[in-house]
This record gives C-alpha cells, sequence and structure tokens, in this order.
C-alpha cells in the first residue's frame, strides 16, 4: 500500500499530497491551511476533495464510492469536506471573507467565496480576534424532501458574526461558521433541528432544510453531525430564570498535562504482581506518583520519549528489559485520567476513616442506632470524579447503609421455630438473594445457596496450601470466636473478573460462617408497618438542608487534614470547599383540560380536588358489573357501593347497580372458582371488582391471571383496609372511580400538545421474578391526538435475545392501531426510554435506532420523523433551590441543561415533581436522536407536558406517563402473571 495515498481512495490519481496537515485541536497557523478528515491528506492546490461520508468528488477524478456511499452526479465543481477539510479559496489564504464551516459531508459551492473547515477546534489563520464579521454567505444545502440531493438550491445570504475568542487561540463557532444561527441548527446525535422558534412548542416547523452534513437516504440513520469535543447547543429559553445549586464540587487542575506510557517487558512478564514489583523498582526514574495498570503508565511528569530501564525476575534471576515509551500527552481533564483520578479519592476517603462498603464509604461510628426496630443505620458518601460541559467535579451524594443487629444465624433459628418441618426449604426462600455484610472486613456478599452438608468444623486449603478449619481460621485471624458448631455455610459466588491483559478469571465460590453474617436492608415485615418506616425515613430521607451540611463537612474534613491534601496535590487535584451555585430555570404552569373545563397548575402541581368536580374528557357507563367479596366484609362493600354512587355524578361517570357476589370463604380457589363462573355467565360484564383481606400476593396474583389471561376483562383488587375508614371513604371512592374509567377505556384529563400527528411512546424493562434469566419489556404508545387513549404491548425477551427484536414487533402494531383510529400514520414519533444507562447509550444509538427505523419500512413511503430520549431516574445528581446561602427543595418544573450536562450529548436535567420529603431528585434526559426539528425548548417543555398525564395521580410525577405505564405494565406481567396478556386488553389502561 502506497503510504502517500489516503487509505480507502482506490484509483484517485494527480493528487499532490501535501506533509502538511491540519492537527485538530492545536492546529499551527504557521503553514497553508490544510485539513485532514480521519487521516487524509489534502492539498492546497487545485480543486479541494473532500472525502464525506456518502457522496463523490468531482473533476477530472472517476465517480468512486467514498465512505459509506452511493455516488451523486455533478454537473458544477462542487466541494465536500469531512472534519477539518479546508477548501482552498482562490486567494490562496483565507483572508477576512473566509467563511469556516465544520460538518462531516457538507456540501459547498467551490464558487461561492472562500470556505475553511475548522477541525475540532482549529486555530485558524488570517483570522485576528478583533474580526468580529464576515461578509454575507451562500450555503449550498439539500433539501430532505428529495431523494437525490439537489446541489443548486440556495439559501439566502445572512451575516455571520465570529465570536471573540478567548485568550491564545481563534476559536470559532461551529453554527455559524456555515451560515446557520446556532438557534436553529441540530441536537442530539444526527439530528437535525433547522428551523422554528426555540420556544413554543407548537410553533410550526418552518424552511425544512436537512441536517447539516447529512446524506440522508429512506430508513438509514443520518451521520452525526458534530464532533463530540465541541458542546451542542442545548440550552433553552423558555421559563423564569432560577438559582440552584448541586451536590458537584468543582475541581481545578494544577498539573499541566498527564503523560501517558506504553511499558513492554523483553522477555514477556505474564505475572501481573511481577510487572508491578518491576515498576516499583524503579520510583528513581518514573517517581512516587504513578498509575500502572500492567501495561499502560500513566504519570504526572515528562520522561524521555523512549526509556530504558533493567530488572531482573527474582525466579529465575533472567534479566528483563522494559521499554517506557510515550504515546500521548493527555489534558489533565481527560476522560483517561478520570479512572485513576476516583481511585486517588478512594484513598482521601480511606485516609479520613470512612469504610469502604460495596462502592460507597461510610462511617460506622456515627451509626444511628434504632433499638426497638433491631436496625442501625450508617451513613456514608457516594463519591465520583466526572467530567462534564461545566468541567471536572467531585459529585457527592449522601448515603445510608441500613443493618439489621440480627446475623443470618438469628433468622435461621427464627424460621426453625416457625416451620420445624420445612425448614431447610423456607431458609432457601427467605435468605436466597439477600445481602448480607461480615463486619470482621466490612465486605457484603449476596447468598447464592446454602451448603447444608458444611459447617464451622470443615477444613479448607489456603493460599500456601496448608488445610485449616473455619473456626481456627477465624480465631486466628480476627480473633473471633465460632460458638454454634452445628450451623451450615452460606455460598457466594463471585462474577468472573477481568484482570488487566483480558484474562478471565474463576473465581470459585466463597464460604461464610452465618453467625458471622449479618442481613442488610429493610426487613419484609418492616415494610408494611408505616409506623417503622416512618422511623426510618427520618434518618434517610435527609432534606436539601441536611444533605449539605453533610457535604460541606466532608469538604471541611478534606481541607483539614494534611495527608488527604498532600494526597490530591501528587496528581495536581485542588478540590473546591463550595458547592455548584448556577443558573437554572423554572417551566411555565401547564394547563389541565378536562371535559368542559380547564385550570392552570398550582404551584404544588395537584388538581385531585378539580378532578372530583369536574366531568372527565370521556366517561365509560358501568352496566354490568360485579363485586366479589367475602362474607365478612359486607358491611364495608355496602358503604364503598353506595358511596360509589354519591360521587359518581359530578365526575361525570354513569353507574348502574353492581351484581354483588358474597364468598363463603376467602381462599383463592373460592375467589377464581367464583369469577369465572360468573364471567361464564355473564358474558358481557364490563368490570371485576375483588375485595381482598390481608397482604396476599397468591390471592392476587391468581385473580390478575384469570382477568388478564385466560378470561380477559378489567379487574379491580381493593384491599378491605383501604375502606375501613369512614372520613377518608369519599377521597377513596372517587381515586378508585377515576382509575376504574381509565381500565375501561376512559380519558380522564390531558394537557395541551400544539405538535400534531405525534406518537408519544413510553418504555421500560423488568426482570421477571420467576425465571432469573428472563427479563420483560412493557411498551406504551399513544394513539390519538390528544394522549388520552393509549395502546400497551410486553415481551419477554432471555438474556442473549436483544430487546430490539420485541421493541420493532410492539411499534409496528402501535402504528397499525395509530391508523385504525386516526386513518393516517403519525408525523413525529417521541420515544422514552427508560432502563439504559450511561454505559449503553452508544449501543443504542449504533444498534437499536437504526434497527427501529427498518419497521417503517412495513408501510408503504413512510418515513416519519423520529426522536429518541433516554430516561435517567437512578442518578446521584441533587438540585437545590438556593436563595442567601440557604439551601431547599426546588420547585416542580426546574430544569438544568448545562454545566453537569454531558459533553457529547443532548441532555437535560428535570424535577417534575412535588418534593414532600427528602432532597430534589431530578430525572435525567439524554437525546440520543432526534430528526423532528425540536429545539431543546420543544424538548424539554414537551417533556413536562408529558409528566402531568398519569391518570394514578392528580399531579405530577417523575418521569414522562408512557414510561410509567410501561413500568405499570411490566411490572404487573414480570411480577404476577409470567405470560403475555390477553391482546384483547391492548387498547385499556387494566395495569393501573
Amino acid at each position: 500500500m502506497d503510504p502517500n495515498k489516503p487509505p480507502g481512495l482506490p484509483g484517485v490519481t494527480g493528487m499532490p499530497w501535501l506533509q502538511q496537515l491540519g492537527r485538530g485541536r492545536g492546529f499551527q497557523p504557521e503553514v497553508p491551511a490544510v485539513g485532514r478528515g480521519r487521516g487524509l491528506q489534502y492539498s492546497t492546490e487545485g480543486l479541494g476533495i473532500g472525502r464525506a461520508r456518502g457522496f463523490t468528488t468531482p473533476g477530472d477524478t472517476p465517480l468512486v464510492q467514498f465512505g459509506r456511499g452511493a455516488t451523486f452526479p455533478m454537473s458544477e465543481p462542487l466541494t465536500g469536506f469531512a472534519r477539518g477539510l479546508p477548501v482552498p479559496p482562490a486567494n490562496g489564504g483565507l483572508g477576512r471573507a473566509g467563511v469556516l464551516g465544520r460538518a462531516r459531508g457538507m456540501l459547498l459551492s467551490a464558487a461561492a467565496d472562500p470556505w475553511v473547515g475548522v477541525a475540532r477546534g482549529a486555530i485558524l489563520p488570517g483570522l485576528e480576534p478583533q474580526h468580529r464579521q464576515t461578509p454575507p454567505c451562500e450555503t449550498m444545502i439539500q433539501d430532505p424532501k428529495e431523494e437525490t440531493p439537489s446541489l443548486t438550491e440556495q439559501v439566502a445570504t445572512k451575516n455571520v458574526d465570529v465570536p471573540t475568542p478567548g485568550q491564545g487561540a481563534t476559536l470559532v463557532s461551529m453554527f455559524r461558521g456555515v451560515g446557520i444561527d446556532p438557534f436553529k441548527t441540530s441536537w442530539g446525535r444526527g439530528a437535525p433541528p433547522v428551523g422554528g422558534e426555540a420556544g413554543d412548542l407548537g410553533a410550526q416547523l418552518k424552511h425544512q432544510v436537512a441536517p447539516v452534513g447529512v446524506i440522508s437516504s429512506p430508513g438509514r440513520r443520518p451521520e452525526e453531525v458534530m464532533g463530540s469535543s465541541e458542546p451542542f447547543h442545548k440550552a433553552g429559553t423558555k421559563g423564569t430564570p432560577v438559582t440552584v445549586g448541586s451536590n458537584h464540587i468543582p475541581i481545578c487542575c494544577k498539573n499541566e498535562a498527564v503523560y501517558q506510557y506504553h511499558v513492554t517487558f523483553s522477555p514477556n512478564v505474564e505475572s501481573m504482581a511481577m510487572r508491578f514489583g518491576m515498576m516499583k523498582d524503579h520510583r528513581s526514574t518514573t517517581g512516587e506518583v504513578v498509575a500502572f495498570d500492567g501495561s499502560i503508565l500513566y504519570l504526572p511528569v515528562k520522561l524521555k520519549d523512549v526509556v530504558s530501564l533493567k530488572s531482573v525476575r527474582r525466579t529465575d534471576n533472567q534479566e528483563v528489559e522494559i521499554t517506557v515509551q510515550m504515546t500521548k500527552i493527555l489534558p489533565p481533564n481527560s476522560d483517561l485520567c478520570l479512572p485513576f483520578y476516583n481511585v486517588v479519592l478512594r484513598r482521601v476517603m480511606k485516609i479520613l476513616g470512612l469504610k469502604l462498603v460495596g462502592r460507597n464509604h461510610y462511617d460506622p461510628d456515627s451509626a444511628i442506632i434504632l433499638g426497638k426496630h433491631r436496625l442501625q443505620v450508617w451513613p456514608g458518601y457516594a463519591t465520583c470524579i466526572k467530567r462534564t460541559d461545566g468541567g471536572l467535579y467531585l459529585s457527592v451524594d449522601v448515603t445510608h447503609k441500613v443493618l439489621r443487629n440480627d446475623s443470618v444465624l438469628d433468622v435461621m433459628k427464627v424460621l426453625y421455630e416457625q416451620s420445624k418441618e420445612s425448614f431447610q426449604d423456607e431458609c432457601t426462600k427467605e435468605l436466597i438473594g439477600s445481602i448480607v455484610i461480615t463486619r470482621y472486613n466490612n465486605r457484603t456478599y449476596r447468598i447464592d445457596d446454602i451448603e447444608w452438608s458444611k459447617s464451622p468444623k470443615d477444613t479448607f486449603t489456603m493460599f500456601d496450601g496448608s488445610e485449616t478449619s473455619f473456626v481456627d481460621y477465624y480465631s486466628k485471624n480476627y480473633g473471633i470466636e465460632i460458638k454454634e458448631m452445628d450451623q451450615p455455610l452460606l455460598i457466594h459466588r463471585p462474577k468472573e473478573r477481568s484482570k488487566p491483559g483480558g484474562k478471565q478469571i474463576i473465581t470459585g465460590q466463597v464460604l461464610l460462617v452465618p453467625e458471622l453474617s449479618f442481613m442488610t436492608g429493610i426487613p419484609e415485615k418492616m415494610r408494611k408497618d408505616f409506623r417503622a418506616m416512618k422511623d426510618l425515613t427520618m434518618h434517610i430521607n435527609v432534606s436539601a438542608e441536611q444533605h449539605t451540611h453533610s457535604i460541606k463537612q466532608l469538604l471541611k474534613n478534606i481541607a483539614g487534614n494534611a495527608e488527604t491534601l498532600m494526597e490530591l496535590n501528587r496528581w495536581g487535584l485542588d478540590i473546591s470547599t463550595d458547592l455548584l451555585v448556577t443558573h437554572g430555570r423554572i417551566l411555565p404552569q401547564e394547563t389541565i383540560c378536562l371535559q368542559s373545563s380547564s385550570y392552570v397548575t398550582t404551584s404544588d402541581v395537584s388538581w385531585s380536588r378539580e378532578v372530583g368536580r369536574d366531568a372527565c374528557i370521556s366517561c365509560i357507563p358501568m352496566n354490568i358489573w360485579a363485586v366479589f367479596y367475602p362474607r365478612r366484609c359486607a358491611d364495608q362493600v355496602e358503604e364503598l357501593v353506595s358511596t360509589f354512587l354519591k360521587v359518581a355524578g359530578p365526575m361525570g361517570l354513569r353507574l348502574e347497580r353492581a351484581n354483588r357476589v358474597e364468598l363463603r370463604d376467602d381462599r383463592t380457589e373460592t375467589y377464581v372458582k367464583t369469577i369465572h363462573s360468573q364471567l361464564s355467565r355473564e358474558p358481557n360484564m364490563q368490570l371485576v371488582v375483588c375485595i381482598m383481606t390481608g397482604n396476599r400476593d397468591d390471592l392476587y396474583t391468581a385473580i390478575k391471571k384469570l382477568c388478564c389471561i385466560k378470561s380477559p376483562i378489567p379487574s379491580q383488587a381493593i384491599n378491605v383496609r383501604t375502606i375501613s375508614q369512614p372520613q377518608k371513604l369519599r377521597s377513596v371512592a372517587q381515586k378508585i372511580l377515576l382509575q376504574i374509567n381509565s381500565k375501561l377505556g376512559g380519558e380522564l384529563w390531558t394537557v395541551n400538545v400544539p405538535l400534531k400527528h405525534l406518537m408519544v411512546v413510553g418504555v421500560d424493562v423488568h426482570h421477571d421474578t420467576s425465571k432469573k434469566s428472563r427479563s420483560v419489556m412493557g411498551f406504551v404508545a399513544s394513539v390519538n391526538s390528544s394522549l388520552t387513549r393509549w395502546y400497551s404491548r410486553v415481551t419477554f425477551q432471555t438474556p442473549n435475545e436483544e430487546i430490539i427484536s420485541g421493541f420493532k414487533l410492539c411499534l409496528s402494531a402501535a402504528l397499525q392501531k395509530y391508523y385504525e383510529v386516526n386513518h393516517n400514520l403519525p408525523e413525529k414519533i417521541v420515544v422514552y426510554r427508560d432502563g439504559v444507562s450511561d454505559g449503553q447509550l452508544k449501543m443504542v444509538e449504533l444498534y437499536e435506532i437504526p434497527q427501529l427505523l427498518t419497521c417503517f419500512q412495513t408501510f408503504p413511503s413512510y418515513e416519519p420523523k423520529l426522536v429518541f430520549i433516554v430516561v435517567q431516574k437512578r442518578i446521584s445528581t441533587t438540585l437545590y433551590s438556593c436563595s442567601a446561602d440557604r439551601f431547599g427543595t426546588p420547585p416542580p418544573g426546574t430544569i438544568l441543561d448545562h454545566s453537569l450536562t454531558h459533553s457529547d450529548w443532548m441532555d437535560f436535567y428535570l424535577m417534575a415533581h412535588q418534593i414532600r420529603q427528602g432532597c430534589g431528585l431530578p430525572t435525567h434526559y439524554v437525546c440520543v436522536y432526534n430528526t423532528a426539528n425540536l429545539s431543546p425548548d420543544h424538548l424539554q417543555r414537551l417533556t413536562y407536558k408529558m409528566c402531568h398525564l398519569y391518570w394514578n395521580w392528580p399531579g405530577t410525577i417523575r418521569v414522562p406517563a408512557p414510561c410509567k405505564y410501561a413500568h405499570k405494565v411490566a411490572y404487573l406481567c414480570g411480577q404476577y402473571l409470567h405470560a403475555e396478556p390477553a391482546i384483547q386488553l391492548s387498547d385499556k389502561l387494566y395495569f393501573l
């Protein structure tokens, strides 16, 4: 292969490839402006040739497929450029007329004014800081409506402001450089929102043009528009400005750089321990501050480009030559530096006397003892150093570990007293899957099995090959005397872990002594005890003020300890003593619409009174329905039915007298047989209401399996305790009737969503409890314009089966249902996908979305606009309201779309719900894909509107309603049904 030719361009001749390359970041202006798109060298003479994805170069060269590409006919010289390829101007220089552009595969007119491609943050020659404006320019942009791109359509000229650069470098706006207003450009990966006011959700999305740099084709994912190194324009404008704080502390890096070296051993040394030992012997060369994983070495100091060292392998006295070669110079806030910064942070926490349990650090000395509940609560911190749009931050979350004073042996003794005959079965059922902590080393383990044939008197083999018993081992190493000699042992099977170098090691199993293992978490019995839970949550759900006080105390401890400061200074880390305080917004309040009335929500975003006194949008008359109840609940049922009749009128519900069926006992079999026979006699039954005594999962499961699978009919299970308090009965009856109306297909309330022909989809995944290897995906989609009718499906899958196969099936079925209702297909589809971590975002973007687009091909000539938003609830970010140095709980609608956001995704934090106890936990939304021209304001306001539409609660919830519905249906199927529900129920919210 000719090194002077670029890879992947066979047959292209006559191009004088120069050695002067544009280097992306840090591009030096002394040489002629030459860009480099992914390793290609480009000429500064003659026609500028681009290798963008999917189009060919003009001129004398034959039509060649470049990148991923289809060839396009060229009627005139046109120039395409990839990342950083400059199109040389006629006068050979940039000058003041140079227009700066940067996009993958942007099509630009070579006949227009000079253009320059910017390689990620390049310094551009000939552009002085004082030059604030460039002359008008013309941009050639492809019309998305045409299958073959039109290369002659011209967009009106527009003055472009070049922002004043900071000191030392001229950075050029990648949006304004291509003549496009940054407020009207693209977000997300492959997202083309061009045009439309950034604000009003209902604004007409006019002047639609293709995403800059995208060659689009039916059913294919548009390529990404911009590199990950420059932030997206992701900030919205709508709402009231507000000052917010967060549990993030700015970190300043004092070091100029971190140097990465590759270390090779000749002859090769397999043992990692030996490699570490040999490198430790050369601390005089590398310095005391190192981060080494066996092959990659990071240092805060610069060595020579290649350093040769010699060591002796002690096992055979063989001389080993160690070559340390510099491979990269990293900025100190590089992502590659974060892992060892977090190792430093772990050392700091250890110096402060905090104990590592799992991934978090706790302070056992400050434990809160709850004597009457036999619990203790360890306060602690979950810490992490991460890089966001705002720079490097230390994230600190206050966490608590609930430990029980009961050992596993104590639990076994209680179970033995309760059921001697089936003792082993009960133990297995109660203990397997539980997390225990061994206090002699503060490590947590999951109980995977119980070894009944072994006891502490048994022996095991030590690392040195000697045999010892469990009794002797704990006595010798920890000074612990085991008292119960006949107890069985617990088995923990660690997951396979990979060491540096990729070699898998299987660690076998860990045997634990029940007497020394203590239960963690809240006991199931206690969870059902309201008073006990109230005592516990008082210590766990701390207020914003307590939360910030704990974080400030940690920062004070770090700043006041000379040893911790020295540890941080070794890597040049300086942690601020103040929490991040920045500006956010409170989104405008929404209007709730009922059948004949509407009202703006109040500050607590609750409308429970209004829905009880005004008619719902649509109500299903309850003509034939039955109530099944045991004899002892007859009085409560009489009161409930009469209250139903009183409250139904104002809500717009028409209610006939119920068919009451009294059961001779409350056995599960009696319920199932009676309901089944009643449904057989009355095939037009609309609803089954069951009154239950106590918390009986077996009975609930049996009723739901019958009513959701075998004989599909909406069902309502009511615990008799819920309807036993006369003073609350009216309120309870209203809520039950609203839920029943939803299950029958009625519509309760909605909000105004100006986007027309819109489908909103919610997806969530739940793990099936009956089969640990199986998970269930819940799918819910809106099928009408007012977002009041929903279509739900469920699919089961094994770990090896991709979620996308079931996803495509559900989406196709939902589109067919939408067509049945509206006689057309949606033009825009917004998907809210729950259950995706940060590490899976790329997989969703590269695999799930392209596969999802293929299901549109089943409908002829159908290419809807798609928005794919990942919803993350389990995050450590906390928001506070700030006023005069006091931290509180932020109001509903608080949004933060900068500073803490990802640098390479379009994302935002939204707190939609009212916080009544604890801190402000927002939900993180990441827009992975956006071809619907929805601006940040559109996405944020649409998401907030969706949080108003959960009909089980007359107020806002933490996630969009379709996500919550998807969770509910997945939970019902994964927890109780363990099978797909009947298709007849798919157009009703039977799972509420």
